[in-house]
């Protein structure tokens, strides 16, 4: 337990400080420590792949690097200049981070880590495609997203939703919040100590089996098409 909680206390005190000198002069005074963090999610990032390899061998063949971002924010579009990212994350997916199909997302950030997954930031093809699935095959559906252990972890489908059902789909279908997302991801979101639990790979890998019908779900639709 002392060795997994000195670990992630370097981690959240390094993000915090991160997050109140974010600037390059102070990231390189500081690059030492950097790279302990680094190593020390790194090596929580195998783990991770290697659970999720358990219950889901499609992502048998990640490496870490093919699941983590660099630190360095891309501030060219963003209001935002600060250098440096506030959070550590890793995209388990099985056909690569920048892939649609869905995969497995943990996240930390002081006072505001989650365990995600799914599929973001969808192009209009894929969406409909998965809202037409979601449509054909609503008992299927409902019995993954409104299973009571999976429903008390992610009550909500989707970062954002419509207004009203989407256009060509029946204004009269019966589940109408389910054609609505903008995107069919979900998340659960963790308090920091969750991280510093000696069991937070076992309730990590929980979580990530409880969401694997939802992706294995999308992912039908998804790769169909892509």
């Amino acid at each position: 337990m002392k060795k997994t909680l000195v670990q992630t206390d370097k981690i959240f005190d390094f993000l915090a400080d991160v997050a109140a000198h974010n600037s390059r002069e102070w990231f390189a005074d500081n690059k030492a420590r950097y790279e302990e963090v680094r190593s020390v999610f790194e090596d929580r990032v195998q783990q991770v792949i290697n659970r999720v390899t358990l219950f889901d061998p499609t992502v048998a063949h990640l490496t870490v690097k093919d699941c983590t971002y660099r630190f360095y924010r891309d501030t060219r579009f963003s209001p935002d200049k600060s250098p440096y990212k506030r959070h550590l994350g890793a995209y388990i997916n099985a056909k690569g981070k920048k892939s649609f199909h869905g995969g497995y997302y943990f996240h930390i950030e002081p006072g505001n880590c989650m365990l995600a997954g799914g599929s973001y930031c969808l192009p209009s093809p894929l969406l409909k495609a998965v809202r037409e699935m979601v449509e054909e095959r609503i008992g299927e559906f409902r019995s993954i997203v409104e299973n009571a252990d999976f429903k008390s972890h992610f009550p909500v489908i989707g970062e954002s939703r419509l207004k009203t059902v989407p256009k060509g789909f029946p204004k009269d279908f019966p589940y109408p919040d389910y054609l609505r997302p903008k995107d069919y991801s979900v998340a659960y979101y963790v308090d920091d100590d969750f991280f510093r639990r000696e069991d937070w790979l076992e309730q990590t890998d929980r979580i990530f089996r409880l969401m694997k019908p939802f992706l294995d779900f999308v992912n039908t639709a998804i790769d169909d098409v892509e």
